[in-house]
């Protein structure tokens, strides 16, 4: 008989295979991230500030439509497991319908309100005239940036995840270029400043979403008919809808609950801000290989759930929460031991890199329950179960992590420290959360998501 050890090495490689371009992929937009703030970092700790405050805006506005992206991701999973790949195509072309709708009014916003936005974060006025053409260009990339998670979906839900690397590596590399090349007027291009940065990240995430349309429109037709006539029925539509709309508002839940902490940190300052726009930089060192390894769980769970193969979707999910683990504890022991030296790459400034020194520490090893969480809600995606992730999302969000945060920073005095406490003591309840639904669900009773059977 077969041992465990047995059974998850012979499982390590698929996953590994999986996992590893998805950690690439996800890991450079946050290396693209920190090499951009570290080139307009020298411009003083206001700009940082302003990158902090459109990160988490644009990271809003795409968690309203990231539940599209996650839904074709795991439905196509399920369909390609039980060769249907017509209805996976299907279920696509009707994301990509939604997507492109709400991406028109990301882009609208981006072109009319950035510096009505800013206001209503309860930003400075020196802070909004620095940073509306900023924003603006960052809600224009958001629209491409959602068009794109859609394709990704598809990509990952047949089992490629080389693509999204690809097409993440193009996008990042491009940022990383013309933010040198236009903030600072190099290489023969205009001096723009921080708006050029702005641009930059338009223009690397217009050419990520170019390269994914042909990839899946040309590349994947013969294989496919990905650019055959769309025949959308309204049952498949709706379930699309539905499910993106739980998945969306779970990231929403989220991001909303992460808005009102960067206004609670905020209120402590800008070399706060700034302190905590570095430490989430860092962090999302260990953030992105978890939304990796949770991504290859709700491939690698979906694809054996239609198979018709329900135990070992669930032996797959366990497998890859354990690799996944043991990458963040190793990522963890080198942030812990060196995390104050990496946060003086972003600034010369001794408070702003001391604070984020502290806030790395904190977070070195906790970020293993950020990973678990990720893992694990990873799983029950691939198993459809998009119901309970949404409920105990907003459940812990607003009723745990808010006002546990609030207590924290404010009422106790806490300031960037208990700001941080209280967000990894919410990652921890809300990993637990999943971990045992996880476990406590009759696998042998799970089924494949159908447009009639769609339910909360």
């Amino acid at each position: 008989m077969k041992t465990a050890f047995q059974e998850f090495t012979r499982h390590w490689k698929l996953i590994l295979g999986l996992a590893l371009p998805s950690v690439v992929s996800f890991a450079s937009a946050t290396v693209t991230g920190t090499i951009n703030l570290m080139m307009v970092g020298p411009m003083g700790a206001l700009v940082i500030a302003v990158v902090g405050v459109s990160n988490i805006i644009c990271y809003n506005v795409w968690a309203l439509t990231s539940g599209l992206g996650h839904s074709v991701n795991y439905l196509v999973a399920q369909n390609y497991g039980a060769g249907e790949m017509n209805k996976a195509v299907e279920r696509t072309y009707a994301a990509l319908a939604i997507g492109l709708v709400i991406s028109l009014l990301s882009a609208a916003a981006g072109w009319a309100a950035p510096a009505f936005i800013l206001k209503a974060m309860g930003s400075s006025p020196e802070l909004v005239r620095s940073g509306t053409a900023y924003l603006g260009y960052r809600l224009f990339a958001v629209a491409c940036t959602t068009m794109s998670f859609v394709l990704h979906g598809f990509f990952r839900g047949i089992g490629d995840t080389r693509t999204p690397m690809r097409m993440s590596l193009l996008a990042n590399g491009a940022m990383i270029f013309f933010t040198y090349a236009l903030t600072y007027g190099k290489l023969g291009f205009p001096q723009l400043g921080l708006a050029g940065a702005g641009l930059a990240v338009l223009i690397g995430e217009g050419l990520g979403l170019a390269g994914s349309g042909y990839v899946y429109f040309w590349r994947l037709h013969p294989l496919y008919g990905t650019r055959g006539r769309a025949r959308i029925s309204r049952a498949e539509a709706k379930l699309i809808a539905f499910e993106s709309g739980k998945l969306g508002t779970q990231e929403l839940a989220m991001s909303g609950a992460m808005f009102v902490f960067t206004m609670f940190v905020t209120r402590l300052g800008t070399e706060a801000l700034a302190a905590n726009e570095i430490a989430l930089n860092v962090m999302g060192l260990g953030f992105m290989p978890a939304f990796a390894f949770g991504a290859t769980a709700t491939i690698l769970v979906g694809q054996e759930l239609g198979r018709g193969q329900p135990y070992l979707a669930r032996r797959m999910g366990t497998d890859t929460a354990v690799l996944g683990s043991i990458f963040l504890l190793l990522l963890g022991a080198a942030e812990f031991l060196w995390g104050e030296q990496v946060a003086r790459l972003y600034t010369a400034d001794p408070g702003v890199y001391h604070l984020a020194g502290k806030l790395i520490g904190v977070s070195a090893f906790l970020q293993l329950f950020d990973g678990l969480l990720n893992y694990y809600a990873g799983g029950l995606r691939g198993l459809g179960d998009t119901g309970f992730l949404l409920k105990v999302s907003l459940l812990l969000n607003w009723l745990l992590f808010i006002p546990l945060a609030y207590l924290l920073t404010f009422h106790f005095e806490g300031g960037s420290i208990g700001a941080w406490v209280s967000l990894y003591a919410f990652l921890t309840v809300f990993a637990l959360a999943v971990l045992i639904r996880f476990y406590r669900t009759d696998w042998g009773a799970a089924r494949l998501k159908r447009a009639e059977a769609a339910k909360l």
